[in-house]
């Protein structure tokens, strides 16, 4: 990681606005990367990308290589002439500040199939083209995934273990029975494949134009009903029905008072080990061909990680089980050459874990709504930040700056006003100003802190299965008084690109000279 200080904003593109119910990569898109740029913002950071399953939760994804269709924009597929504005006569009637996904999903696959349509009657015939380069290029993944889904379907969209036997073990010959008769449907879901990662680009080529980069996100572990786990059974401790022995999780903690039980499987790291961590370089290569950096979620995981027994209802009875250690991220950089990886080194971190990080040179996190349960001491307060790290008012498992404030113990108020020398009254600034001013390289807050928002536009509760991921920001929200706000924070605390901070210079040098500034 290059040592700039910098700032970013978290904000996944689902709580982007837009009018089909969910945030997309349409015109908010780019309208939200204009807002970044005339902020001296530098870094948007994301969710997971992949197509959400269980929950609606991007951590619990169909494919860690797939992209979400629910992204795709119908505005951007009007413009190709992929839809008419007669394919959106029937568009709900969606909310502006909440996602609900159950009719969002139904909407996006109605209009994405009359997408299809138009499409296979050659209603852009520059893309056919694209799209077979695309199915040649992605094949590895794409095959087995679009199979995946039309499976899915064809079964009520039961997990795979609830699926025949034939399918579930991957009988060659009844797989390419299925794969004929089903190939129209195989395509449709290569075909939101291709759409996803057309107009991802075009959103990630129009951020980089503007000096933007884009921070993404590797969750350590896959969803069990993934194509990820279907295909590739032995890199997982599953047992002969596909089921699996043990799964993930994390002891009680912070967050949870009976820790957080994730339920996905455990990698079999001995047969990662043996053919050289392949599905792991080629995953994370897949990742950091749509982002600059990614945030490699759980990465205390990688020293040793918290086994819990398949069929527990809490994670509190489990055991740490050693993990791959140095021995990956040397396979790693050996293919892929230095990783532009911020650790995700929260929770319990030994000495192992910190040698880890420190070996091969990647930034932790620091949390400024944990600095405050104990003393000046406390590693998260800004005044002992490290340099090379990557500071966080919360991120997306934590509450909101405010709502967080408001359910505070009074003794972590009091440290939280003494500290910021503040009252408490704006509370998510303060916060932000503090973050932003310390030493760490880089700062982010999530959208919802710069717009002081209470716990009502958390975006996630951990350990609870529904409910969570749904937030959006009021498309009126972003005004000018907060573009002032955010640009004359990252000025006053050095953060803006160094163009914007040359273009001050000459300002200021033009005014002392007595000449009109330049505008």
């Amino acid at each position: 990681m290059e040592q700039n200080r910098a700032s970013g904003i978290l904000l996944h593109p689902t709580s982007l606005p837009g009018p089909d119910g969910i945030g997309d990569l349409g015109p908010e898109a780019y309208r939200w990367i204009d807002f970044l740029d005339r902020t001296g913002t530098q870094f948007w950071q994301v969710l997971p990308l992949g197509p959400t399953g269980y929950g609606d939760s991007p951590y619990q994804c169909f494919s860690a290589f797939a992209g979400n269709p629910y992204l795709i924009s119908a505005t951007m597929l009007l413009d190709q002439g992929l839809l008419t504005k007669a394919d959106l006569f029937d568009r709900p009637d969606f909310p502006n500040e909440r996602v609900n996904y159950g009719p969002v999903i139904d909407w996006k696959i109605k209009f994405l199939n009359r997408s299809y349509k138009h499409f296979k009657r050659g209603s852009n015939k520059s893309m056919i083209a694209d799209f077979e380069i695309f199915q040649d290029q992605e094949a590895e993944w794409l095959e087995s995934f679009g199979t995946f889904m039309a499976l899915k379907q064809e079964h009520g969209n039961v997990a795979w273990s609830q699926w025949p036997e034939t399918f579930r073990k991957r009988n060659p010959e009844t797989l390419e029975t299925f794969k004929e008769k089903f190939a129209e449907v195989i395509e449709f879901q290569k075909y939101m494949q291709f759409l996803f990662r057309h107009q991802w680009q075009s959103v990630r080529d129009y951020a980089h134009n503007k000096g933007i980069r884009i921070i993404g996100d590797i969750p350590i572990f896959v969803a069990y009903d993934s194509a990820d786990v279907w295909v590739n059974k032995e890199l997982f401790y599953l047992n002969k029905d596909g089921l699996p022995e043990v799964v993930a999780g994390v002891p009680p903690d912070y967050f949870s008072e009976t820790g957080q039980l994730w339920g996905n499987p455990l990698y079999n790291w001995n047969t990662h080990q043996e053919n050289g961590y392949e599905w792991w370089i080629k995953r994370i290569q897949a990742v950091l061909n749509r982002v600059d950096f990614v945030r490699l979620d759980h990465f205390r995981g990688f020293e040793a990680y918290w086994e819990i027994p398949y069929g527990n209802k809490t994670a509190e009875e489990g055991k740490w089980v050693k993990g791959p250690g140095q021995d990956f991220f040397k396979a790693v950089k050996e293919r892929l050459g230095e990783l532009p990886i911020i650790a995700e080194d929260l929770g319990v971190i030994t000495d192992a874990v910190i040698e880890m990080r420190d070996d091969f040179q990647l930034p932790g996190m620091k949390i400024l709504q944990f600095a405050f349960a104990a003393d000046p001491d406390d590693d998260f307060l800004p005044h002992n930040y490290p340099e090379k790290c990557v500071a966080y008012t919360g991120t997306h498992d934590n509450n909101t700056t405010r709502g967080w404030y408001d359910a505070a113990p009074e003794r972590e108020k009091d440290l939280c006003r003494r500290y910021l020398a503040r009252s408490g009254e704006d509370i998510s600034w303060s916060m932000i100003r503090v973050l932003w001013r310390s030493t760490a390289d880089w700062v982010l807050a999530p959208m919802q802190d710069f717009l002081g928002l209470g716990e009502w536009a958390r975006m996630n509760y951990p350990g609870t299965p529904s409910g969570n991921w749904d937030w959006r920001i009021h498309p009126d929200a972003i005004n000018e008084s907060l573009v002032s706000r955010l640009y004359e924070t990252n000025y006053l605390y050095g953060r803006l690109p160094q163009k914007a901070k040359e273009a001050i210079h000459e300002a200021i040098l033009a005014q002392m000279e007595g000449e009109t500034p330049p505008h």
